[in-house]
């Protein structure tokens, strides 16, 4: 009896604590993956991360459910060379499409499973257009499909066919057309293991009957990224760029705005960067940009290359990082991700800058802002003169705020409004008037 009570308490830790038991242990393992949308950097960074899962939980099998009619072909090949390095038995149920990508994404799988009223082929590349990719691009297409075809045992040239509406198959294929399997089509032509209704199925017919099924899904942290991949949120990401770099050099040493700036940019990059799209020099190109900007604004007289290179060099830099391109290629770049991507940047620069000019007049009048800026009028009162000022050149002085480079000095007790011509001046430190534009002093340190 004390044993058969030691036997169940043993039970019930082993299930409190969540550890596998025995008969939990002995259970095959089948994890399932969905590709289920285009083929792109975000697919593609989910097949990644699946295949890490399932290497981590030791899987014996791996099914990919399969409904696409295709994507990128970078992408699609990185896929296929994973798939092709699993030491595991990887199957493929296509529940309707494996159209282009996708049928070289399930001719690299060990066996292919179909639905009734499914399809698989029409692997011709296409341009961001729509239209046929250039031949090169199609030979490259007909190469990969071949080799894959081949060392999973299938006819080669039927793979070809898939590709090129030219080739010529007896009795299956004529010139003009490429191949499409149905269901049967692809079965008569050993394409497809056998039709099935689902992969509880596809499990049975290769005698698999004690296992346990895990579907793979995104944790927080990805949804969280694929989140920000919207260009939507990447528009109001921009838009707090930008102000937040305004507003921390209207208002220097607050910190509050340029917090906001930085985190909005690991925001707007990460997600980028993470999925394949955002690649280092185009990051550099923005990094470079912001810097014209602020060496034109702050370090170099008047407005010129160095302003519109870096004007360009920005906006350039943000629509690139938001595209699939292959520096500067776009040519399977559709020409709707183009648009949306060049909206999303214009709309969040243009956004930041009308809630400058609107919203910058609110800012000022709030408690806030005057606990941290320096708001007194200029009252004659409290020492401030208007007239004069050409009088004052060459006369020397202390800086009584900080110049930014704009600021206030005092000069024989009075205060005046100043500004350098780039340098930063400290409060307290020597100044010398060497210049006035209307009532402002243009100053320099001594």
């Amino acid at each position: 009896m004390r044993t058969l009570l030691r036997i169940f308490g043993m039970v019930l830790l082993i299930q409190t604590l969540g550890l596998p038991t025995r008969a939990q242990q002995t259970k095959k393992k089948v994890l399932v993956m969905e590709i289920r949308a285009e083929i792109d950097p975000r697919m593609g960074r989910y097949v990644k991360l699946a295949l890490q899962h399932a290497e981590k939980i030791k899987a014996d099998y791996l099914i990919i459910d399969m409904d696409t009619f295709g994507g990128a072909l970078n992408d699609t090949k990185e896929i296929v060379d994973q798939l092709m390095e699993l030491k595991i038995p990887v199957w493929v149920f296509i529940n309707s499409d494996a159209a282009s990508a996708g049928a070289l994404i399930s001719i690299a799988c060990d066996s292919i499973y179909m639905a009734p009223g499914a399809t698989i082929g029409a692997a011709t590349v296409v341009d961001g257009s729509g239209a046929a990719a250039p031949d090169k691009y199609q030979s490259y297409m007909r190469s990969i499909m071949r080799a894959t075809a081949e060392e999973n045992g299938r006819d080669p040239r039927i793979a070809e066919g898939m590709v090129d509406e030219n080739i010529v198959i007896d009795s299956l294929k004529q010139a003009g057309k490429v191949i499409t399997f149905t269901t049967s089509e692809a079965i008569e032509n050993g394409y497809c293991e056998a039709k099935v209704e689902s992969i509880a199925d596809i499990l049975k017919r290769n005698n698999v009957v004690d296992y346990h099924i895990e579907t793979f899904r995104l944790g927080a942290v990805e949804k969280i990224i694929a989140f920000f991949l919207n260009p939507f949120i990447s528009g109001l990401l921009i838009l707090v760029i930008m102000g937040g770099i305004y507003f921390e050099l209207q208002t220097p040493g607050v910190g509050f705005p340029l917090a906001a700036a930085i985190v909005a940019l690991v925001l707007y990059l990460v997600p980028y960067y993470l999925n394949g799209l955002a690649a280092y020099w185009e990051i550099l190109a923005l990094f470079l940009g912001v810097l014209l900007i602020i060496a034109e604004l702050f370090f170099i007289p008047g407005f010129g290359i160095a302003g519109v290179s870096g004007i360009t060099l920005t906006i350039v830099s943000l629509v690139l990082i938001m595209l699939n391109n292959d520096f500067f290629n776009f040519e399977f770049v559709p020409l709707g991700d183009i648009i949306v991507a060049t909206f999303a940047t214009l709309g969040g620069l243009v956004g930041g800058a009308v809630l400058l000019f609107a919203g910058g007049a609110r800012l000022t009048q709030t408690k806030a802002f005057q606990r941290l800026a320096l708001t007194d009028t200029q009252d004659a009162s409290s020492g401030y003169i208007v007239n004069n000022q050409k009088g004052l050149i060459g006369k020397h002085g202390t800086a009584q705020t900080v110049l930014r480079p704009s600021g206030k000095v005092l000069i024989n007790g009075e205060v005046y409004d100043a500004f350098t011509r780039g340098d930063f001046i400290e409060k307290g430190e020597p100044i010398e008037v060497i210049g006035t534009e209307g009532i402002t002093l243009r100053v320099k340190k001594v």
